[in-house]
């Protein structure tokens, strides 16, 4: 009964992998990123090196096309070293994720392919200092101009921001329909608008930044909403 719960070949494989570069690449620098609090640029550097930044990306995207349970391993192997730069390949997937499984095709095909190639990270902006993760209840709002929409909100506790280059993020845009009413969209670092809080300050994990996402009349074109409207 436990070969059904025995790794495969091919993940066995994999978790070897990554735990070579991990602890070539990326332990030697664990202790120094925990006590500079900064980011693990040399383990996001070797990731990206191996293509385990961001392993759940599809292959027609350029990805390595890893399923669930490889990409655990990936972020297990990763974290036996350095938990902060474990957070590299999940937070890669948290914030892409919604893009992959509710986007249209140009939209997965532009920013999956951005990031398999590594131009930037992906962030994942839901939380609120009012509503925590009760989407129903977020004051961020998106309102229609034209073929363009205008975000404005506080986005908090948010793993990564301003290192990554993209953010999914989620906004009312009916608010009389609560939950029936937000939007996803995809936001980029350097749309005119966006800015970033002081990184708090953290019991652990302090090489990953967590930081507020501010979004001052941040315009975006109608083609980076995931999925539909609502």
């Amino acid at each position: 009964m436990t070969d059904m719960f025995a790794l495969s070949e091919e993940h066995q494989a994999i978790r070897e992998a990554v735990r070579a570069v991990a602890e070539d690449k990326i332990a030697p620098h664990a202790a120094d990123v925990d006590a500079q609090a900064r980011f693990p640029q040399e383990a996001a550097d070797a990731l990206l090196a191996s293509d385990f930044h961001a392993p759940h990306v599809p292959e027609q995207y350029g990805g390595a096309g890893a399923d669930a349970l490889a990409t655990v391993l990936v972020i297990e192997e990763v974290a036996r070293v350095c938990v902060s730069s474990s957070l590299i390949p999940a937070v890669n997937k948290l914030g892409s994720l919604p893009v992959q499984i509710g986007g249209g095709e140009e939209i997965k095909a532009k920013y999956l392919t951005k990031l398999a190639a590594g131009e930037g990270g992906f962030s994942y902006c839901l939380s609120e200092p009012d509503a925590g993760s009760d989407a129903a209840n977020q004051k961020t709002r998106a309102v229609r101009d034209g073929d363009d929409w205008v975000l404005n909100g506080v986005k908090r506790w948010i793993t990564n921001a301003g290192v990554s280059e993209y953010y999914t993020v989620l906004a009312q845009t009916d608010p009389e329909k609560r939950s029936k009413g937000i939007t996803a969209f995809v936001v980029e670092k350097s749309d005119e608008g966006v800015s970033f809080g002081a990184p708090e300050k953290k019991l652990g994990i302090k090489g990953s930044p967590t930081r507020e996402v501010y979004l001052d009349n941040v315009r975006i074109p109608g083609d980076r909403i995931i999925g539909q409207v609502g």
